[in-house]
């Protein structure tokens, strides 16, 4: 405690706390696999964020990028709670005029299973550069194999 200052009635004190600055270089990474076989969208992607912005970490900071990196596997047999799959909607623009393009979840989740993944913990992520930086961190695939057994990655615990 630096002093402590009497002002209004109210007592304020001054602590002497010390920042902790991380040197995004010298951080160890690690690379953790999640199957998504009949798992709940939502769910696993909450958990999945949390790992990309490192906040299962000591060391979390807000504004930098301190998570891990994370592989998503058999993306197509991840399932949505109650009637999700048919009231859900996914929009995208073509960038012409009149080019909205719909899609409802259980025809998104045939056709482009990585997109539906992304896509949720997208919106669990900040906004800004900030958050494509940590996206990038993210690796989603249709089926069970991947290119990233160089890594070593450990299986993920979620719940």
């Amino acid at each position: 405690v630096v002093f402590i200052k009497v002002k209004y009635n109210f007592i304020i004190m001054r602590l002497n706390m010390k920042v902790l600055n991380v040197n995004t270089k010298s951080l160890i990474r690690n690379w953790f696999i999640v199957d998504a076989d009949n798992m709940i969208i939502g769910r696993i992607a909450s958990r999945i964020a949390l790992v990309l912005r490192g906040k299962h970490k000591p060391i979390f900071m807000y504004n930098v990028d301190v998570g891990d990196f994370v592989i998503v596997i058999n993306a197509e047999k991840a399932k949505f709670t109650s009637d999700k799959e048919s009231k859900k909607k996914y929009f995208r623009y073509t960038g012409y005029i009149g080019g909205c393009k719909v899609n409802i979840a259980k025809d998104q989740l045939r056709k482009y299973p990585e997109r539906v993944i992304v896509s949720a913990i997208r919106g669990m992520l900040p906004r800004g550069a900030l958050g494509r930086k940590i996206l990038k961190k993210l690796k989603v695939y249709k089926g069970s194999l991947h290119p990233h057994l160089a890594q070593k990655p450990k299986l993920f615990n979620y719940y």
